[in-house]
This record gives C-alpha cells, sequence and structure tokens, in this order.
C-alpha cells in the first residue's frame, strides 16, 4: 500500500507513538470525494499529536499510550490497579500503575521478575501481560482484566463454595501452579486474594511480585516472603526451603478454605499463629467429602518431603471427574511474521487460523508488514506488541481458552450446603481469626455450631471492636516488602 509509513518515537511526554512521515508525493484519496482515508491507527496517531483534548488526557494520566483511563479497582503498598480500554481494539484491560520514585532496589528486583515471569507465562489460568509502558516518574502494566472479583472476597460474602464448585476453581489453580513449576517458576504468594475470577467464572491466578525462577525443582531459597496465613512451617522454621512444597502448602490452605470458608490456622497474634503453623494444628469439618479431606490431609504435612506433589494431587479421587485446562499457544506467533501476514485464507488448522483471524483484525487497525517486522512481539514495550497481544487473547478466548474446566458426571446441587447459617463468615486476613458480623443463633435444624468459631457479634458490637480484632488486608496489587 503506498503512502505513509510509521516510525516508533518518543514523544515529549515519554509514551512510544506512532508518528506519521509521508514519502509518497500524495495522500490516499478518494477517487469521488478527495476525503483522506485514515485507517483506525493514523487516526490515533493524528490525535495524540495534534489533538488539544488528546494530548490534554496524556499529560493528566486520563490516557497511557494507546489506553484510555479509568476508575479505580484495586490498590497496593506502592501500586494502585485502575480499569482502562484501548483505543483502537476497545478491550478492558486492567492498569497497574507504580510509582518509580517509591521502588527502592529490593522492589525493582521484585517488579523485574514479575514482568519476567509473566512474560513467559502463557496459561489460560494464570494472567496475561500484555504491554509494559514506561514515563520518567511511573510504570505502567498492562495485564488482562478479570472482572469476576477474587476468591477471598467472594467467600467472605457468599460463604464456602459447593463441592462441585470446589473442584472446578481448586483444578484451575492446580493447573496453572503445575505450568508454573513446570516452567521452573515458584509464585510464593499464593493466597485468596490473588486468586480471580473472569466475568465467565474462569480462575485467574496473579500478582507474581514475589516470584521466582530456579535452575531446578530442588533448588534451595532463603528469602521468606509470601502471607503469614499461607506460609509452610518451613518458612519459620528452617534456614533455607524448596519453592514448590511452599506453593502446595499454600494450596492446601486454600482448598480448606474454599470448603470450609474458614482458614486452618487462626491466631490473634503473630507467635501463636507460627505456632499453629509448625505443629499442624487443624481440623476438618466432618461435612468435608472424605476424598476432599483425604488430599488436604495429604497437602498439610509438616515434612515437605512427605506432602502430596502436583502430579498425586492431579490423580487424587477428589479430582478425577475434572478435565484440566489446556496451556495456550505462546503470545509469539511460530510462523515468520512476514508470512503470518501474507499467508492465503484457505483451509487451516485451529492454530494457524487463531493467526489469520489476528492478521486480519490486525489489518483492519491499519498496522502494516513493516510494523510487526519492526517490533518482533518478544518485547513487551511496545505498543504494537501490546495490540497484537490483545487480538490474540481475544482470539483464543473465542476457542473457549476462558471457560471454566467440566466436571463429568456432575449433578447441580440445588441447594449450596450451609450457606444460608455462613453466610456471613468473615476472616482476616493477616492472623484470620473468623468473625460473624451479624444475624441471629442458628436454629436446632441447623447445621450445629462450630466451636472453633468466634461468637456472633452484633453490628453494634463490631462498630466498637478494637484495633486488634480485624487487621487490615493486603489485596496483593502491589510490589511488598518480604517479611521474616
Amino acid at each position: 500500500m503506498p503512502g505513509g509509513q510509521y516510525q516508533v518515537t518518543n514523544t515529549r511526554l515519554s509514551h512510544s507513538l506512532y508518528s506519521l512521515t509521508d514519502n509518497s508525493d500524495g495522500c490516499h484519496e478518494e477517487e469521488a470525494g478527495g476525503s483522506l482515508r485514515l485507517t483506525p491507527l493514523q487516526k490515533l496517531t493524528v490525535a495524540m499529536c495534534k489533538d488539544e483534548k488528546t494530548i490534554k488526557e496524556l499529560i493528566i494520566g486520563r490516557r497511557v499510550g494507546f489506553y484510555k483511563v479509568r476508575g479505580e479497582i484495586g490498590y497496593g503498598t506502592f501500586s494502585k490497579v485502575k480499569l482502562a480500554f484501548h483505543a483502537l481494539t476497545k478491550d478492558k484491560v486492567a492498569l497497574k500503575i507504580l510509582d518509580r520514585m517509591r521502588l527502592d532496589a529490593q522492589a525493582q528486583r521484585l517488579l523485574s521478575r514479575e514482568i519476567s515471569s509473566m512474560e513467559s507465562l502463557q496459561h489460560p489460568n494464570v494472567i496475561r501481560l500484555y504491554e509494559v509502558v514506561e514515563t520518567p516518574s511511573r510504570l505502567f502494566l498492562v495485564l488482562e482484566y478479570a472482572g469476576g472479583g477474587d476468591l477471598h472476597n467472594r467467600i467472605c460474602s457468599e460463604g464456602k463454595l459447593c463441592d462441585s464448585t470446589s473442584k472446578i476453581t481448586f483444578a484451575q489453580i492446580l493447573s496453572a501452579v503445575k505450568y508454573m513449576h513446570d516452567s521452573n517458576i515458584i509464585h510464593r504468594d499464593l493466597k485468596a486474594e490473588n486468586v480471580l475470577f473472569t466475568s465467565g467464572g474462569c480462575v485467574k491466578v496473579a500478582d507474581l511480585g514475589f516470584s521466582t525462577r530456579v535452575s531446578s525443582r530442588s533448588s534451595s531459597l532463603d528469602t521468606f516472603c509470601g502471607s503469614p496465613p499461607y506460609a509452610a512451617p518451613e518458612l519459620f522454621r528452617d534456614d533455607c526451603y524448596q519453592g514448590p512444597p511452599v506453593d502446595v502448602w499454600a494450596m492446601g490452605v486454600l482448598l480448606f478454605f474454599m470448603v470450609t470458608g474458614t482458614m486452618p490456622f487462626r491466631a490473634d497474634t503473630m507467635g501463636k499463629l507460627r505456632r499453629c503453623i509448625i505443629e499442624a494444628s487443624y481440623t476438618i469439618p466432618p461435612w468435608v467429602p472424605g476424598p476432599c479431606q483425604r488430599l488436604i490431609r495429604g497437602i498439610l504435612k509438616l515434612v515437605p518431603t512427605e506432602r502430596y506433589a502436583i502430579d498425586q494431587m492431579l490423580g487424587c479421587d477428589w479430582l478425577l471427574p475434572v478435565e484440566f485446562p489446556w496451556t495456550l499457544v505462546p503470545f509469539e506467533p511460530p510462523s515468520p511474521l512476514q508470512s503470518l501476514l501474507e499467508s492465503e485464507h484457505g483451509n487451516l488448522e485451529e492454530e494457524e487460523e487463531v493467526e489469520e483471524e489476528v492478521r486480519s483484525s490486525l489489518e483492519e487497525l491499519g498496522f502494516t508488514a513493516e510494523h510487526l517486522q519492526n517490533n518482533q512481539l518478544t518485547e513487551s514495550r511496545s505498543p504494537v506488541t501490546g495490540v497484537y497481544r490483545i487480538l490474540l487473547h481475544r482470539a483464543q478466548k473465542r476457542r473457549g481458552c476462558d471457560s471454566p474446566p467440566v466436571v463429568r458426571g456432575m449433578v447441580r446441587d440445588p441447594k449450596r450446603e450451609g450457606l444460608r447459617a455462613y453466610r456471613g463468615l468473615r476472616h482476616t486476613s493477616k492472623f484470620c481469626t473468623p468473625l460473624l458480623l451479624s444475624g441471629p443463633t442458628p436454629p436446632s435444624s441447623a447445621p450445629p455450631a462450630l466451636p472453633w468459631l468466634t461468637p456472633i457479634r452484633t453490628k453494634r458490637q463490631m462498630a466498637r471492636r478494637g484495633p486488634g480484632d480485624i487487621c487490615e488486608r493486603d489485596n496483593g496489587l502491589s510490589v511488598r516488602p518480604c517479611w521474616s
């Protein structure tokens, strides 16, 4: 196509944009009307360079690169997360914003690991990284948007999950962690706040800020990080530890939380919590199905080498009916980019069909072979990469990659057991002391009161609680310093 070409330049706003340079003798004009026929990419480029409203939005932070920024959806110690829309594809994304001035050397190392880990992971149950946008004062991570909330808030508001929902949810977490471990990546901060849901119910493991890459699964680690209620005994007891058993232990705590609505280890102080974990002092309620109880006991073992391995968990009786998710096609196309753009339509395999759909969408937006040749799509700090990854993920989702797994032979429960009795159940994230916010004592026909739960409190009593009764929840959206 003759006419304008695009080059990546840095504007004075430090955003990577495309500036239009016309090397031809004339513009693309319609034969009849003579008006310019600009592609969506050209229109956006012109607006970002010349439109006063768009430039003002870039200056005040209402726009970041190709993204329109909307309201805040989360925050953390060093970061906040806002909802955003891609100006070309119109897809929703989560924009994690970090103040570079507040990141010390350790936080910068953790952030670098997070980006590196997310770059190498393409799995339907792991939050995806689309693009990284940098300015002198801020760093923006453009992430997949999961609009269904997190597991912690879901259980706190609705109560424990039923058996079939627990299977579907845990199977997706297990599949994601197995994929990470197969890629020699240890998460090290698995907790309910970091398990997100899409609007369609697909599970997404998020927040890889404490993740690390190891040379082998037997490699020793000595950085103690994560959330104390999910920490394995060896984190409190030993000088070093192996990564996979620590993630396995955290999954056991997650499973217990899903099927009971409470945490296995609860205490009022850090010292008491540490003692409970080191002694593995927990009780599984009798209503939990036997196969699930055996799985929990196999995971929450004091000795790391005696804990269930990932493969043992995959083959346990409780998860036998579940069809586990598969790994996705990587972000980078397997064929050369030039042949990708010049490929002919025809009878294609599924992966080739995905490539063809992405190629067609890129052409409609105004991206040419030259754009892709200048951006190899392996570097996240490029707006071309961001568009490509969003379109590729969209094509994969249309083919069911974000559909929850199927439980073969599952009969939907007409009622969720114990939902009414435990709908008001809450627990703190730090020390996990359960609280029943309101409501009368369950009648005799309801499930018996549990001895390990604290007494029911009225709203007035809750309003008078002291600072030690409820600890502030860390939502896990930011890079946080390690604890010891």
